[in-house]
């Protein structure tokens, strides 16, 4: 990379950053909103009527095709890593789903005008070796000249019909296990107001660019009931959407659920994203704590948006010991304790206890 990309700092071109750009959940519900009947298909598996990952449609012999978008404004300074992260970031839809990504399709928008054109072709080549990782082509796109920088893929996928996983089939007694650890968004912010460490920096980066190829193979296991990624409406964001969709209720053990090195300091400096409150101020209502939780941590980190963040699984104790070979075998062993269960619905989606 030239002298020139690495001087760029992409984040002070950008209002947000990361999925913690989404629009807050409440927010987004009312702008979902419609007096439209939708269209009606027997072959629409997935839509947007569950807020899953992807959609996903029955192409009638045992297969289903998968299709999703996400793109972002950037959440480091580099251009290259940039473009790995929001490939990672898109093509975990598609594994959360269960499914095998086939091929991306690139969205890219850039304000010509204010930087290289240099740097937007290493964001590109950032995306092209995620996809590479991924075994998938990066064959096409769009770009437009826009007033902040923004980039995502739109990826195709597929899966057979039975190994299709949803957000909201979990199951009362489902175990819940978490593939990657919370607080990267805090990290995050940290970059933008200049005080991140190189060190913090660059397990922050490692994180989001970990693809969750892992998706795959889980969907093939009968007793994961429900699968979804953490990103930008955190962890309790996410299981609020499993848990409620699913008519239960989520217990999380607060202790067992792995934060990213570093997160704490910064928490200690009063570091936090803007996009945490608007989470909490959308569901926040439907959580309680029980007495030993350090409620102010906890609501610092349990809101906090991920950027291709790990996958939440819901699975039945009988297979809980497959998931925790198949974690094993790919090196994420440190995941295999469950971070809670799934119980019958009670007044609260979750409750947190110590």
């Amino acid at each position: 990379m030239d002298t020139t990309e690495q001087t760029i700092k992409l984040t002070q071109y950008a209002h947000g950053g990361g999925c913690g750009c989404k629009i807050a959940p409440a927010v987004l519900q009312e702008i979902l909103k419609t007096n439209t009947t939708p269209l009606f298909s027997e072959k629409l598996l997935v839509g947007n009527s569950t807020n899953d990952d992807a959609a996903a449609y029955d192409l009638g012999n045992g297969t289903a095709l998968i299709s999703t978008t996400d793109f972002f404004l950037p959440i480091v300074d580099d251009p290259y890593d940039f473009g790995r992260i929001a490939a990672a970031n898109s093509i975990s839809d598609v594994y959360a789903m269960g499914a095998k990504p086939l091929m991306a399709i690139a969205i890219l928008g850039w304000p010509v005008e204010k930087l290289p054109v240099a740097a937007a072709q290493q964001v590109l080549e950032g995306a092209r070796a995620i996809c590479a990782e991924a075994g998938i082509p990066l064959a096409g796109g769009h770009s437009i000249d826009t007033t902040e920088p923004v980039f995502g893929l739109a990826v195709t996928g597929m899966s057979e019909t039975g190994h299709l996983k949803k957000n909201n089939t979990a199951r009362e007694g489902d175990l819940l296990i978490l593939t990657k650890p919370i607080g990267a968004g805090i990290l995050a912010t940290a970059q933008k107001r200049g005080v991140l460490t190189a060190a913090h920096l660059d397990i922050l980066t490692r994180q989001m660019t970990q693809v969750n190829k892992i998706g795959e193979q889980l969907g093939k296991i009968e007793g994961v009931h429900a699968l979804t990624d953490v990103t930008g409406f955190g962890l309790a964001g996410h299981l609020t959407e499993m848990a409620e969709s699913s008519g239960l209720t989520a217990e999380l053990n607060y202790s067992k659920i792995f934060v990213t090195e570093g997160v704490k300091e910064y928490i200690s400096q009063k570091i936090v994203p803007d996009a945490t409150y608007r989470n909490w101020n959308a569901y926040g209502s439907k959580i309680s704590f029980e007495p030993g939780v350090d409620v102010m941590e906890a609501f610092t980190l349990l809101p906090d948006p991920l950027t291709n963040g790990g996958l939440l699984i819901a699975v039945s104790p009988s297979a809980a010991d497959e998931v925790t070979a198949l974690l094993d075998g790919n090196g994420l062993g440190v995941f295999i304790q469950p971070i809670g269960c799934m119980v019958g619905k009670k007044e609260k989606v979750i409750v947190v206890k110590p």
